[in-house]
């Protein structure tokens, strides 16, 4: 694409407004900029829009929006889902409002009934409203954990989760035909309401989403027994999640929970973090000098959708608060949400489903062959995990038991289609009572897991290599390691290679090849011995590469320095290649 001449075209249009304008135009004598900006299209991807707010094809600005609402909207015509509207949700970001109604006004444009939140709302709440309103599709305009001057545009389909085959790539095709700019389409907010193509949502759709997540308590007689002594910190990070998961709690009878007050209120520029991620220490340093002061049992971070959480929990033993990995704690809560539903109801169903992503700890292998259900693998984005729950109801075969990923998200119950921070927040502090009831933390739950279960040990590493030249480096790598599979990584033996671009999977003793069974992607994984793993991918909404691994231990001390060894072998693997 000529980015010069693109440039140029839009500060000639006459649609383009002169604020966008003299943006353009203060950038003028910075060729890189402008390159930056219009050297490609932002891509409208599997899971939407995602980049740096700011004028330009290659931003996110109410042109990007208005181009991938319009192809949106084109797809829904062709599909005859017009008259089922589309709900529409926003969280803390910067623009995030104006992005929403610009969709909703495109949607309006196009004789398509849009539901707009009347403020932000966390992502499983957009997802449960698409279900509950009987929508063809959702919007939802998040960057989920990115920093600040990122913004994003995810599509969800009538079933409540992302995109999947066919629509995504339907939907695409359609975002990616629209070339001109009079062929997007809007209209007044004033006219669209009047027309009723415009209808606000708010209160009605927030006590029926709070009702359903209440319907997952196992236990309300510890809730009822220790609720009002257990002592829990939280934050939502700026986000989202600050009313519903605060609502929850004290619906359900927790009574000391404290929220950092510095992170409390909504605010797109994240003045207390420079990266809202609860994946990130940084992210908890107020949270836990409150917990410290209160004396906490559990500290907990939602990112600012809120469809994923963070946690830290008390060891009474040494006084310290120990960092939960999305693994950890999607373990912690599998093995809770299964084992309680067993208990309770006598057994589990004989079809009864584990889901996990491919990157995701080995563990879940372990606790789903203990309670003797299935588990099922697919590729990384909770959309799959979503498809495979729509799969149980359409064909009648499967049940739904727990689902997560590695990425501090999980979902509790089918009333939504993606990870849900807010029931996952309900449900740890539900299990903290449960286990202070046997006289335990949820470390000492979690170190029972290990005895029972073995001590696996999970990390990830990634490498940010950002614009152009970083996008080539990392295709560079990919193909790099996929025409030349190693031998060993990190002194264990490579047994197999599974290439999900090719669908195929490689006994590295045999030479045997077989298929992986799962959508194309670009991935690369390496089943190791002795029970280790790595697998290699593309981030799908940042510029980095990423290595997840996993390794066994015959105790946490042994796994701990064994997965330190593997990580800084694996960067320096990577390293070579740069």
């Amino acid at each position: 694409m000529d980015y010069r001449k693109a440039y140029e075209e839009w500060l000639e249009s006459p649609y383009i407004d002169e604020a966008t304008k003299a943006e353009l135009r203060a950038i003028g004598q910075d060729e890189n900029e402008i390159k930056e900006r219009f050297y490609t299209e932002l891509s409208f991807g599997t899971a939407g829009l995602r980049g740096i707010i700011g004028a330009g094809i290659n931003r996110m600005n109410i042109y990007t929006v208005r181009k991938a609402t319009q192809g949106l909207a084109n797809y829904i015509l062709k599909e005859g889902g017009a008259a089922k509207g589309v709900a529409i949700a926003y969280d803390s970001r910067r623009m995030s409002p104006e992005f929403a109604d610009e969709a909703a006004l495109c949607l309006a444009a196009n004789g398509i009934r849009a539901y707009v939140f009347e403020s932000l709302r966390p992502t499983p709440e957009l997802s449960y409203a698409v279900r509950t309103l009987g929508c063809i599709a959702g919007i939802n305009i998040t960057a989920s954990h990115n920093p600040p001057e990122y913004n994003g545009y995810k599509v969800y389909w009538e079933d409540g989760a992302q995109i999947t085959p066919p629509h995504d790539t339907g939907i695409m095709a359609e975002v990616k035909a629209v070339t001109d700019f009079a062929a997007m389409k809007t209209m007044e907010k004033e006219e669209a309401k009047a027309k009723g193509l415009y209808e606000t949502i708010g209160q009605a759709i927030d006590d029926s989403y709070i009702a359903e997540l209440k319907k997952q308590v196992k236990h309300w007689d510890s809730i009822e027994a220790e609720g009002k002594n257990l002592k829990i910190v939280y934050t939502p990070l700026h986000g989202t999640g600050n009313i519903p998961a605060r609502r929850v709690l004290k619906e359900l009878g927790f009574e000391n929970v404290y929220v950092v007050p510095e992170q409390e209120l909504p605010d797109g520029e994240f003045p207390t973090v420079s990266y809202p991620n609860p994946e990130a220490a940084e992210a908890f340093t107020l949270a836990l000098k409150l917990a410290r002061e209160k004396d906490a049992d559990l500290v907990l971070a939602t990112d600012p959708d809120a469809d994923r959480l963070g946690v830290y929990v008390k060891d009474t033993k040494s006084g310290e608060y120990i960092s939960l990995t999305g693994n950890m704690s999607g373990c912690l809560l599998a093995d809770y949400e299964i084992g309680q539903k067993k208990a309770l109801e006598g057994g589990l169903p004989e079809d009864g489903a584990l889901i996990k992503t491919i990157v995701t700890s080995n563990l879940a292998d372990a606790i789903a062959n203990y309670y003797g259900v299935q588990l099922i693998e697919v590729l990384t984005g909770f959309k799959y995990i979503g498809q495979q729950i729509l799969k149980f109801e359409e064909t009648g075969k499967g049940t739904y038991l727990f689902g997560f990923e590695e990425s501090y998200g999980c979902l509790i119950g089918t009333h939504a289609r993606d990870k849900d921070a807010i029931v996952a927040t309900m449900a740890l502090c539900e299990a903290a009572a449960y286990y202070k009831t046997k006289n335990m933390t949820l470390w000492d739950a979690m170190i029972d897991m290990y005895e029972r279960y073995g001590y696996y040990k999970d990390g990830v590493q990634s490498i940010t290599l950002a614009g152009i030249e970083g996008l080539a480096k990392i295709r560079e790598i990919l193909e790099t390691l996929r025409n030349n599979t190693p031998s060993e990584v990190a002194g264990y033996k490579v047994l197999s290679a599974r290439d999900y671009q090719k669908d195929t999977v490689v006994d590295m003793a045999t030479g045997a090849v077989s298929s992986t069974g799962l959508p194309a992607s670009n991935v690369l994984y390496y089943d190791l011995s002795d029970g280790a793993w790595l697998c290699v991918r593309p981030s799908g909404t940042e510029p980095k590469v990423k290595f997840y691994y996993g390794v066994k231990g015959t105790s946490l001390e042994d796994a701990d320095e064994k997965s330190e060894k593997f990580g800084k072998e694996v960067l320096d693997m990577i390293q070579k290649m740069l």
